[in-house]
């Protein structure tokens, strides 16, 4: 009986060991994460920062990789996730102006719709979405227009980081600067 329940055992160990899911595979489009003040988590590491962070922002980033990105990858016009795999989101954890239009402190999905000349920087309460497929425009908590600016750079990978007044798209040669205050 005990050879019985041993083999039982075994058994069902194995088969629960055989069930676990494996690891994925590594992603294209890496995560990352930006937050204001720029480096917060380094200071804060360091016994530097001086409370809490004000923003950060999560995002997948996307390659170039000899494509053309904007007006080719990415259309003009249409509703854009702002990096890739999840839609891009912004956490605020105070109270700010962004593009000068007052955001209570939380969390909000960003969008973009680009055009060549502007960009229109959306920011959504329908969180937990994947991509923009399901973009809901009743959604919007704000909108914001910010004018194109073409760079010497061509940066291969999306980037996003914020400076002292603004959260700094660039991808392409094409930078643009969403205005920030806390």
């Amino acid at each position: 009986m005990k050879k019985l329940l041993f083999l039982l055992g075994f058994v069902l160990a194995g088969h629960i060991l055989m069930a676990q899911p494996k690891p994925t595979e590594l992603d294209k489009s890496p995560m990352d994460v930006t937050y204001f003040p720029p480096n917060y988590p380094i200071a804060k590491m360091r016994g530097q920062a001086n409370g809490e962070p004000a923003a950060r922002v999560l995002y997948s980033r996307p390659q170039k990789k000899g494509r053309e990105i904007f007006g080719g990858e990415v259309k003009y016009n249409e509703v854009w996730r702002l990096g890739a795999n999840e839609a891009t989101e912004i956490e605020l954890f105070k109270n700010a102006t962004v593009g000068g239009k007052k955001i209570p402190k939380g969390r909000y999905t960003l969008f973009c719709i680009p055009t060549e000349n502007k960009w229109t920087i959306v920011l959504n309460k329908d969180n937990y979405s994947w991509g923009s497929f399901a973009y809901k425009a009743e959604k919007d908590v704000a909108r914001i227009d910010v004018p194109v600016q073409k760079t010497a750079d061509n940066v291969e990978a999306l980037s996003m980081y914020f400076d002292n007044n603004a959260l700094n798209i660039q991808w392409e040669n094409l930078k643009v600067a969403v205005p920030v205050a806390f």
